[in-house]
């Protein structure tokens, strides 16, 4: 009974200092029986909002699926999910009989390109001398126009197939029709999955291969709508727990999900080693602050009163409560600004019980 009457005591002498002044006077021995621990503002920060969610992912332009065109079956995989690869490494091995009739057509296309290139020498040789008409010139010339263009498209539905120009040239100059197919890696860069089989039979288009060069990398960033006013294309990005940073390229112009959040996009270039795609991460975004200089405090820190948001921060005599405004309220901090000089301590405990005694002051009567 003594010591809840100690504490009602204190808090009715507290209120009544309250009344009398902005400032809540509190000795040492009043701050401890009350639980309230002060801390030392943390550093400065010049424009900077933190502790936003990520998610790495890959650029478009870096992620390829390989497949054939052709039906095939896997003869041997020569690569797993994690290998890296260079560019024109092998990656599996084919077997297609459809092959074999796609490098006859070539073949019969090759030879019948060489005839038309001939007659249309000997047709320019006897228009030139007046031998023959012009017509049968023009025609000579659209003949061999045609069989250039068939002989380009069997050259591309072979690419398409998975062989590469140094077979193909092989292919017209040897006549060696094959029904073995080699494919291999379009670009340098990490296999990131493997979806066929020693064995497995495969259809046309069937996807074979992901691999994906993993430099540079992007975040998808989650940005309140309130911040996007601040954000500019080209801001430093950071991943403080991982050492990545980059620059802002793109924000978004429509809002997603129920939270009212902004998509940004930030490509990665430096430790970019020490992330991974899909990883969900947190990120750091420079601002134009207007050269404001915000702080990182706990949320414990922070009370509302009266439709303001508030710090308490030490005096010699107690507690003023200092007004903020919060710029990135995050789950365990949140950044602020507001008229603090960055050498005072604030309450960052028993704030509940500073906030009681406040309430009734001036205009900040009544709760939030």
């Amino acid at each position: 009974m003594k010591t809840i009457f100690f504490y009602l005591l204190l808090a009715l002498c507290i209120s009544q200092s309250a009344l009398a002044s902005d400032e809540l006077a509190l000795n040492a021995k009043q701050i401890q029986a009350l639980g309230i621990v002060t801390a030392a503002l943390p550093s400065k920060q010049s424009g900077e909002i933190s502790g936003l969610p990520a998610q790495v992912v890959i650029p478009p332009n870096q992620l390829f699926v390989i497949s054939t065109l052709l039906p095939a079956m896997v003869g041997q995989t020569l690569v797993d999910v994690g290998d890296s690869v260079r560019k024109g490494q092998p990656i599996a091995r084919l077997q297609s009989p459809a092959l074999a009739e796609v490098q006859r057509g070539l073949l019969q296309a090759s030879v019948q390109s060489q005839l038309a290139k001939e007659n249309l020498a000997r047709d320019e040789a006897l228009w030139n001398d007046g031998i023959i008409a012009e017509s049968r010139y023009r025609a000579t010339k659209g003949l061999a126009l045609e069989a250039r263009a068939a002989l380009s498209e069997r050259k591309q539905m072979l690419r398409l197939a998975g062989m590469s120009d140094a077979a193909i040239a092989q292919l017209q100059s040897e006549h060696n029709l094959s029904g073995l197919l080699t494919m291999t890696a379009p670009i340098s860069g990490v296999v990131l999955e493997r979806l066929v089989d020693a064995g497995q039979r495969l259809d046309a288009a069937v996807p074979m291969f992901k691999i994906a060069k993993l430099n540079p990398l992007m975040l998808e960033i989650q940005a309140p709508l309130a911040y996007a006013r601040d954000l500019k294309v080209g801001a430093t990005i950071t991943v403080p727990a991982f050492a990545a940073s980059g620059k802002l390229i793109a924000i978004g112009r429509s809002l997603t999900g129920i939270n009212q959040t902004v998509l940004l996009r930030a490509m990665i270039q430096q430790g970019t080693e020490n992330l991974r795609p899909g990883q969900f991460v947190e990120a750091s975004i420079s601002v134009s602050a207007n050269g404001g200089v915000q702080w990182e405090i706990p949320n414990s820190a922070i009370a509302r009163i009266a439709g303001q948001t508030v710090v308490f921060v030490k005096t010699p005599k107690g507690f003023r409560a200092q007004t903020i405004n919060v710029l990135n309220e995050g789950a365990q901090n949140s950044v602020v600004s507001g008229g603090l000089k960055g050498d005072e301590k604030i309450a960052v405990r028993g704030v509940s019980t500073l906030k009681a005694s406040t309430m009734g002051i001036g205009g900040m009567g009544g709760d939030e």
